[in-house]
């Protein structure tokens, strides 16, 4: 049992930092001039097609693929967005468990 729960503390800790950086990167986000967000949404769709050949190259739960590409879309969408609209972190994060 004792695994268990360090697993499970593992998995709250490891959420805990991604909330923390998904916070961050939507900031950034908000702050970049919209000629910036074309280009860095053109690099990060690219970056995202490498990822997604990796994992798809690999073995990963089919868990860890839905996320990312979850959130692959969040993120795309959310460069695209006005810097005046704001997106929450709770959304993606609300479906998340231990």
């Amino acid at each position: 049992m004792k695994n268990l729960q360090e697993a499970t503390e593992q998995i709250c800790d490891l959420k805990g930092s991604l909330v923390a950086l998904d916070a961050l990167v939507t900031a950034m986000i908000h702050v970049l001039p919209h000629n910036v967000r074309a280009d860095l949404l053109r690099t990060f769709e690219s970056h995202a097609e490498v990822a997604r050949t990796v994992l798809l190259h690999t073995e990963i739960s089919e868990h860890s693929i839905t996320a990312f590409e979850r959130d692959v879309q969040r993120t795309s969408a959310l460069i695209g967005l006005p810097a005046h609209i704001d997106v929450s972190v709770t959304e993606r994060t609300a479906s998340i468990q231990p």
